[in-house]
């Protein structure tokens, strides 16, 4: 029973590792690939694109991003004990940043976009606010989990075997 309890922390935390890295990784491809790819779809194919393409950021990103904040979040109560508190608090402040950016700034704009269409300028506001408040913050949080990846490694290496 007392091994099972101590099994829990590095599954949560491994599930948070996982759901932070893949995130990243998707949103790197939709930063640095598909944003910029919208200056070269025609006004009149756009809204087709954007309506089609929405669901699946919706299923493949936005989906395992939550599910990655929400591990974080349960980290503060079950985390391996190589992990300080503080690291945990720093990634939950990185992805509240990114949050708060996504439904204050990025959302708006891209309902701009499903409901009107094509706006060079939309585009490139979103492209522009996605770097500095969405890939840079998150882009910490993943260095964060990197890091305390690294701290339950080492202390797993100094345990008996």
């Amino acid at each position: 029973m007392t091994e099972d309890r101590h099994k829990e922390p590095r599954w949560i935390f491994l599930t948070a590792f996982a759901l932070v890295f893949y995130g990243t990784g998707a949103a790197i491809i939709e930063s640095f690939v598909n944003y910029p790819s919208w200056r070269l779809i025609g006004a009149d194919e756009f809204l087709a694109y954007h309506q089609f393409i929405s669901p699946r950021v919706l299923a493949l990103l936005v989906a395992p991003l939550l599910l990655g904040t929400a591990f974080t979040i349960l980290m503060l109560w079950a985390r391996p004990a190589a992990i300080p508190g503080w690291a945990v608090w720093a990634a939950l402040a990185a992805q509240a940043v990114v949050w708060i950016s996504t439904v204050t700034i990025q959302v708006p704009i891209q309902v701009q976009l499903s409901n009107k269409g094509r706006s060079v300028e939309l585009i490139e506001r979103l492209i522009e606010t996605n770097l500095w408040l969405r890939r840079i913050p998150y882009a910490i949080c993943a260095g964060l989990f990197f890091w305390m990846a690294a701290q339950v490694i080492r202390t797993s290496d100094r345990r008996p075997r």
